[in-house]
């Protein structure tokens, strides 16, 4: 958490509050403020106090702040400040947030260097002025694992921020049970480490030289899950085939979509699979298909792990949930092209507008308020109800093609489907 020093006067809050109100108006952002007014030096910019930017916050002084932090330098003649210094750091000026009496600016998120725990500013006429202040690295930041199903002695790769380590204090990861892992390497946003023997599910820890921080997300996530192809199956026309190598399997048998496609070609027999909820005779797969528990529906997402075999860029795979007991859906397929049924359609060659192959297996993670789409993705306001839309579900692939007269032989493998907190 930040330091904090004494309360400050209301005058203080009041005088920020109206700078923070002016700025609002504008935000053209600049490296430094251009004004070749000043032919002399001015006069030595002062810092008197630093701050927290939220006028409404309790006011309070602040001697540390976390690396990406915006804060406001409250002083005198700050107005002909060009350059902040944070460290050994550069940050970004806005000129809009730049008063004679304030400057709001963000600390900037990279690791310094140098360690000065001092801000420094430069004006104009080449006058520097320093400030004690200390900017603190945050704990461990983890966003994702690149396939959350790993086997023991592969590597699972952990992806998100300050994974910092020392002689010291080594970077450690523990996996569920408290098990430590074997570090195999790591830069500031990735570790690669090596999946010990016994590991159950759940989060992954990560303790740095900062700090320790649990994963929100679950290794091997055996939660909702609702299809695994081994003990949990589709169920309609198209049940879908399955097989458990070549390639080599994640956790036993996957879920097989090939198929050779063109531009809004039709390859169901073998591009889709079908969960339909009167189908449905497994009681390990239940109506609706997942539990909210105790979140929204906004606060969850889709996952599943898949291996995109062959380059692709034709075809969405769409992902369609459907009311149990519907039938126009359990025993048709026209719902593939409801424009008001609202699926998610995953299409990262659409985004990147290049061919997508993983190159082995991946986690794909699509948060629920993105089943908003129609087949075509030219509705994307669409909607879905718990429970009553969630009774079964579909992938089929199906769409347009990056280059109109695109062929392809695709082949996804798809495993462990399930609904999860972000």
């Amino acid at each position: 958490m930040n330091n904090i020093k004494e309360p400050l006067k209301r005058s203080t809050a009041f005088k920020l509050l109206l700078l923070l109100l002016a700025v609002m108006l504008t935000g053209t952002v600049f490296q430094s403020c251009e004004d070749n007014s000043d032919n002399g030096t001015g006069d030595m910019p002062e810092i008197k106090y630093v701050r927290v930017t939220d006028p409404l916050a309790s006011d309070s002084l602040l001697v540390s702040a976390y690396l990406g932090s915006t804060i406001a330098l409250v002083g005198e003649d700050l107005g002909n400040v060009v350059e902040i210094w944070f460290n050994d750091q550069k940050a970004v000026l806005n000129v809009n947030y730049i008063t004679n009496d304030a400057i709001i600016v963000t600390i900037p998120n990279t690791i310094p260097e140098e360690v000065t725990d001092q801000i420094k500013l430069v004006t104009r006429g080449g006058l520097e002025y320093t400030y004690d202040f200390q900017v603190q690295v945050p704990e461990p930041l983890l966003t994702s694992m690149k396939c959350e199903y790993v086997p023991a002695g592969g590597v699972a790769i952990i992806r998100g921020n300050y994974f910092l380590g020392s002689e010291e204090k080594p970077l450690q990861v523990f996996f569920p049970g408290n098990i430590e892992a074997e570090v195999e390497s790591y830069t500031l946003k990735e570790i690669r480490v090596i999946v010990p023997e016994g590991v159950g599910s759940g989060p992954v820890t990560v303790k740095s030289m900062y700090g320790s921080t649990r994963s929100s997300f679950y290794f091997r996530d055996d939660r909702n899950v609702f299809l695994d192809f081994d003990t949990m199956f589709g169920a309609g026309w198209r049940s879908g085939n399955t097989q458990g190598s070549n390639p080599e399997g994640v956790s036993g048998d996957y879920l097989a979509l090939s198929g050779t496609l063109t531009d809004w070609g039709w390859v169901e027999d073998n591009l889709a699979m079908n969960l339909w909820g009167t189908w449905i005779n497994n009681p390990l797969q239940k109506n609706p298909l997942f539990e909210l528990g105790d979140n929204s529906l906004s606060d969850m997402a889709l996952k599943f792990e898949v291996n995109v075999v062959n380059p692709w860029a034709v075809g969405y795979l769409q992902c369609i949930f459907t009311p149990q007991d519907v039938p126009d859906v359990n025993g048709g397929n026209s719902y593939y092209s409801d424009a008001g049924l609202g699926r998610a359609l995953w299409r990262p060659w659409f985004e990147q507008q290049d061919n997508f192959q993983t190159e082995g297996w991946i986690t794909v993670s699509i948060p629920m308020t993105e089943f908003r789409f129609s087949h075509d993705a030219s509705v994307n306001d669409l909607s879905l109800t718990y429970p009553d839309d969630f009774g079964g579900f579909t992938f089929f692939v199906w769409g347009p093609a990056l280059e109109a007269d695109l062929e392809q032989d695709l082949f996804f493998a798809i495993d462990n489907v399930r609904v999860v907190p972000k």
